[in-house]
C-alpha cells in the first residue's frame, strides 16, 4: 500500500470527535464528526515519519496551511485556506487551516460521508428557553457525550457501512446501517391510541412542557421515518397552527440534510 492509501485509510473511531451542532426544540440534536489537528500529525508522522513539513501563507487576507510530503526524493504540497481573515487574535485558525490541508492529502476525508447523526435527547438532557429571537434550546450538563462509545464500520470503498453510539450508561443511542430504513409506526408517533379515536396533537401540555407525542413526532421527522404532514395526520388530528409548526419541522430538517 502506498503513501497516498495509507493516508486516506478511515480514522480509528478513537480518533473522530462528536460534537453537538445544534438542538431543536423538540429536544432533536444534531452531531456532527470532527478531527483535530493531533489527528493529522499522528497519522502523517506515522505514514511517512519525518518527510513531511507544514508551511503557511496569507494570501489576500486569508491564512492557508500547506502539507508537504517527501515522496520519491521529490516534495509535494497540498494547500487550503483556513479562514477569511487572519489577525494574532485569531491564531487557532492555523489548527483549522491545517486540518483543511490535511483533507486534501485524505487524512480523515471519510468524515464528510458519516450518516446524518439525529439523536433524540432526554429531558434532563436538553432545555429550553426564551430570548430576544424567541425559543431555543441548548443541552445540559446531564448529556455527557465525551463519554459516549462510538462503533463504526467501513464497506471495500471507505465508506460508513454501520454506525452505533451507546450513552455512558451503555444504553444504545443511535444506529445507522447502510440499507435498512426503519418504517414508521404507530407506536413512532404516539404509542398506544385507543381504536377508533384519533387524539388532537398538542405541542406542550398545562404545565408548559413539551408532550411526549409532540416529541416522539420531532424525534421521527429526524429519523426520516416522518416526511409529510398527511403522515402525522393519519395517527392525530392536527390543528392549523401545529400542522404550520409540523411543515417548518420537516421544513428544517431537510435544509439541515
Amino acid at each position: 500500500m502506498g503513501i497516498l492509501e495509507k493516508l486516506k485509510q478511515p480514522l480509528p473511531i478513537n480518533d473522530v470527535d462528536f460534537r453537538i451542532q445544534t438542538v431543536n426544540k423538540g429536544g432533536y440534536a444534531k452531531i456532527l464528526a470532527y478531527k483535530d489537528a493531533r489527528v493529522d500529525m499522528n497519522r502523517l508522522d506515522e505514514v511517512c515519519g519525518t518527510n513531511w513539513q507544514k508551511d503557511y501563507k496569507i494570501i489576500d487576507g486569508s491564512l492557508y496551511c500547506g502539507i508537504g510530503i517527501k515522496i520519491e526524493n521529490e516534495w509535494l504540497w497540498r494547500w487550503d485556506v483556513g479562514a477569511e481573515s487572519f489577525s494574532d487574535k485569531e491564531k487557532g485558525k492555523a489548527s483549522d487551516a491545517f486540518k483543511r490541508a490535511g483533507f486534501c492529502w485524505g487524512i480523515g476525508r471519510e468524515l464528510y460521508n458519516y450518516p446524518p447523526i439525529r439523536i433524540k435527547l432526554k429531558a434532563a438532557e436538553f432545555s429550553v428557553f426564551n430570548n430576544d429571537r424567541g425559543e431555543t434550546s441548548h443541552t445540559t450538563y446531564n448529556l455527557r457525550l465525551k463519554d459516549w462509545k462510538w462503533n463504526v464500520e467501513f464497506n471495500t470503498k471507505n465508506e460508513v457501512s454501520r454506525l452505533t453510539a451507546f450513552d455512558d450508561k451503555g444504553i444504545r443511542r443511535y444506529h445507522y446501517e447502510v440499507g435498512k430504513t426503519p418504517g414508521l409506526r404507530p407506536s413512532d408517533l404516539n404509542g398506544s391510541i385507543s381504536p377508533g379515536k384519533m387524539p388532537w396533537l398538542n405541542k406542550k401540555d398545562e404545565e408548559g412542557n413539551f408532550t411526549k407525542a409532540w416529541l416522539n413526532v420531532v424525534n421521527a421527522i429526524g429519523e426520516g421515518k416522518v416526511t409529510s404532514t398527511d403522515q402525522v395526520k393519519s395517527h392525530f388530528r392536527l390543528s392549523k397552527t401545529i400542522a404550520e409548526e409540523v411543515q417548518n419541522t420537516i421544513n428544517l430538517t431537510t435544509i439541515n440534510q
